[in-house]
């Protein structure tokens, strides 16, 4: 389950929840659901911002209902959703009808996408579940086309016990992989989460070598 801003709660591992069964209010979140029209103009900013500004193929792993996708879509990009979650999937089809997009159950760690590559791999709040974040990172830039990007949006919640992967510690997974990293705050701004935080949350932009 998630707190009341959309993060993981402290006692949360990665098989601790049931993402079928939060399916249904799972964008009642502001983060999640986009549904404040200033938290909208928030994350939109932002993708712009990490995004390129031509149309590109994202593709969006660990997509929950379709928000970030819908964003990304809004902006001309073609995305493909990734979630293990048959019932998410199901939200992100019916949110982004008649869009160029395309919604796959699967993996985000090993994503269903064939021999298909991307100009971005579009990530949120998965990283830090995954039992080998840096075998992720690694298959993640296989799925990149040359000159392609990471956007990979993470944290640190909690603190008697945390849980997440800081900033320090994902840049280091993404040095071995080579090209340029970009970490960008975003705790200092609650248009984002719908309330002030006083967690760690950023964003790393990699382009890959």
């Amino acid at each position: 389950m998630t707190n009341q801003s959309g993060a993981p709660t402290p006692a949360m591992t990665s098989t601790d929840v049931d993402w079928d069964a939060q399916a249904e209010s799972f964008d009642d979140e502001p983060d999640h659901g986009l549904r404040d029209p200033e938290v909208r103009r928030a994350w939109a900013g932002r993708l712009r911002d990490w995004l390129p500004g031509d149309p590109a193929d994202i593709l969006d792993l660990g997509c929950g209902t379709g928000s970030l996708s819908l964003l990304a879509s809004e902006q001309g990009h073609h995305v493909t959703g990734v979630d293990g979650s048959p019932n998410m999937v199901a939200l992100a089809r019916t949110k982004l009808a008649g869009r160029d997009a395309v919604f796959l159950v699967g993996d985000a760690a090993q994503p269903p996408v064939g021999e298909d590559r991307f100009d971005v791999v579009l990530v949120r709040h998965v990283l830090w579940a995954l039992p080998d974040p840096g075998r992720a990172l690694r298959h993640w830039r296989e799925l990149l086309r040359p000159g392609g990007r990471l956007v990979l949006v993470e944290g640190v919640w909690g603190t008697v016990h945390p849980v997440g992967i800081p900033a320090d510690r994902l840049t280091a997974l993404l040095a071995p992989l080579g090209g340029r990293v970009r970490v960008e705050g975003l705790s200092d701004d609650p248009r984002l989460w719908g309330k002030d935080v006083d967690d760690e949350r950023y964003a790393a932009v990699a382009t890959v070598g």
